[in-house]
């Protein structure tokens, strides 16, 4: 033993320290109160951000290491605080983000008393957490922070931690801790590195795209980072690009032959094509409803690449998988595969591609009018900067910013992809910014889920961290409103009452903005951007209309399909009557239908 002691919570922090923690979300409480008196203490480097809702505070936790910055920490009081805390970590947890979340709990003497606020908490994380412990003495404190920040990284998951208020304040000895001096893994720690792709593997998903007439690249995460060899790969085999959603900015947007996202966020020629093609390379995705939609139901070879053995053959039964990293594989399959000098099935789909961006420009470059979303996001494309970083809500919002948004690999964008929570744009622009302080943050968000958050303006305006909120108001919540449009007979619950976000924001001490006329948008939105460039937080409450964007899922624009009334009366409700379907490139280029055809009964089969 020596005389070098400090408290518990001090050498907690000091591990953190090692992991590269520098700031803690969350709100104190009672019982965080020796957390919190660690934090305080001079030695400290870690910075405590205080939000307004523990909920928002996890979000931000989660958010932080999905922007790429380092694993994030959240905190929330023993009982209510750790229920408010769910929300976040179930995002975490569905899309393998790490994170560190510590529950406050009632002092040892207290415990398993039926106090106040008293709650058997570890229990509600069983389900989604990697690591999930209560802390039995003041010794174990640093020793389980390490290991469970350790285990989140490595497990890609959810660490909880729950403490006993008084444990923060105990004396520990910081030379002999279990008889080991104070010490952080973080320094030493490797990520596991994927295993060398087989060359029998390569040869044999290179023979199945030599053999292909009309291939698909439907390339997910995994291909972050290397964007640019698989739009060489489909250039080079003619394959078009399918992107999952959350995977947007790995490529170029202009990209002759991205076809956009399927199913319904997607895009109209993603949507078509993937019915249309005899053979997909699914690339580190992992496309949640493709057994239920029956997404590749017409195809005749699939090939995956996973450096997750547990999702080869998850979403459909693969002709050859490919353990390895997406990149690694993906090089390597160039480098076999032989150049196709021309294909009708790729003409056919740039085609296709460029009558949709046509469309898209021509909703949202309109010069008067209502305002609509489309000439808000035209906006946003014109005033942001090259590398800005977006976080953006879930709904119609991810729906448009995914057709609007003109992102390449220098840009940035994240959401609640798979599990989808209301909420997730503020905390993630807090984050963000947190992270990336030179750096242009767009929060991208509806009225329904600006109303869940944005008490937190304030928490940007205190610590200074200036970011763009983009409301879109329109008093409903968009996207059930019109899930249920399609199958409800009645659609109720989903309309509210309008409020001023722009006074909300000016109360919080941010800069409000008001527009709803496209005459004003350009105008408005260069006011905010030259407000956010003097440091200013900045809130535009864009009044839209209640357009419905455009249901690629439940697409009917082929005649061949559903008849000439019910195809006018469909374009014309979304203002698409140049949009062609796919069917008529492939005839046009000498190619037949595979997937529509009169005989074969596909009917409201988008």
């Amino acid at each position: 033993m020596t005389d070098k002691k400090m408290s518990a919570g001090l050498a907690a922090l000091k591990v953190m320290e090692g992991w590269g923690v520098d700031t803690i979300y969350g709100i104190p409480s009672g019982t965080l109160s020796g957390l919190m008196n660690a934090i305080g203490d001079p030695e400290n480097n870690i910075e405590f951000l205080q939000v307004k809702h523990e909920e928002v505070g996890a979000m931000a936790a989660v958010m932080q290491k999905k922007f790429g910055g380092n694993i994030g920490v959240t905190v929330g009081s023993g009982g209510p605080g750790a229920t408010h805390l769910i929300n976040g970590l179930y995002d975490a947890a569905m899309d393998n983000i790490p994170v560190l979340a510590i529950l406050g709990s009632k002092p040892v003497r207290e415990l398993n008393m039926d106090s106040f606020q008293e709650l058997n908490q570890n229990p509600m994380y069983e389900n989604i957490a990697v690591y999930n412990r209560r802390v039995a003495t003041p010794e174990q404190l640093p020793h389980l922070v390490d290991d469970a920040i350790r285990t989140a990284i490595a497990k890609r998951g959810v660490a909880v931690l729950e403490v006993p208020a008084d444990f923060g304040f105990a004396e520990v000895d910081a030379d002999s801790l279990y008889s080991t001096p104070l010490y952080s893994s973080g320094l030493g720690f490797q990520n596991y590195k994927s295993a060398p792709v087989e060359d029998a593997e390569i040869e044999a998903a290179a023979e199945i795209l030599n053999q292909a007439k009309r291939p698909v690249i439907y390339a997910g995460m995994g291909t972050m980072g290397h964007g640019a060899a698989v739009q060489e790969l489909a250039r080079k085999v003619k394959a078009p690009i399918i992107t999952t959603g959350k995977n947007f900015e790995t490529f170029e947007w202009n990209f002759e032959a991205l076809t956009g996202s399927t199913f319904r966020v997607g895009w109209k020629p993603a949507n078509e094509m993937v019915l249309e093609a005899d053979t997909v390379l699914f690339v580190g995705s992992n496309f949640p409803f493709s057994e239920v939609e029956g997404t590749f139901r017409n195809v005749d070879k699939f090939v995956q690449i996973d450096n997750n053995p547990a999702m080869l053959g998850k979403r459909h039964a693969t002709d050859v998988a490919i353990l390895g990293d997406a990149g690694e594989a993906v090089e390597a399959i160039l480098a076999k595969v032989e150049a196709v000098s021309e294909s009708a099935w790729w003409d056919a789909n740039v085609k296709n591609v460029q009558n949709w961006r046509d469309y898209m420009n021509k909703l949202e470059q309109k010069t008067e009018g209502d305002l609509q979303a489309y000439q808000v996001y035209n906006a946003i494309n014109k005033y942001a900067d090259e590398d800005a970083i977006y976080s953006t809500d879930v709904g119609n919002v991810t729906q448009m910013s995914l057709r609007h948004l003109h992102m390449t690999p220098k840009n940035m964008w994240r959401t609640s992809p798979l599990f989808a929570s209301m909420g997730i744009a503020l905390p993630g622009g807090i984050a963000a910014k947190k992270t990336y302080a030179d750096r242009q943050v767009w929060n991208l968000i509806g009225d329904g889920a600006f109303s869940m958050s944005y008490p937190d303006v304030v928490t940007n305006v205190r610590y200074n961290l200036p970011v763009i909120n983009v409301v879109f108001t329109n008093t409903e919540y968009g996207f059930i409103k019109n899930k249920y449009e399609d199958t409800n007979k009645y659609n109720v619950g989903v309309d509210f009452t309008d409020v001023d976000y722009a006074k909300i924001a000016e109360a919080q001490g941010a800069v409000g903005l008001t527009v709803s006329r496209i005459e004003d948008i350009d105008r408005v939105m260069k006011e905010a951007v030259d407000y956010y460039n003097q440091g200013r937080v900045v809130v535009v409450d864009a009044k839209i209309t209640k357009d419905r964007p455009i249901p690629v899922e439940t697409l009917k624009v082929d005649a061949n399909l559903y008849g000439e009334d019910v195809v006018n009366a469909y374009k014309a409700k979304y203002e698409a009557e140049e949009l062609v379907p796919l069917r008529e490139f492939l005839e046009a280029e000498g190619l037949e239908s595979k997937y529509i055809k009169e005989e074969n009964g596909n009917k409201f089969s988008f």
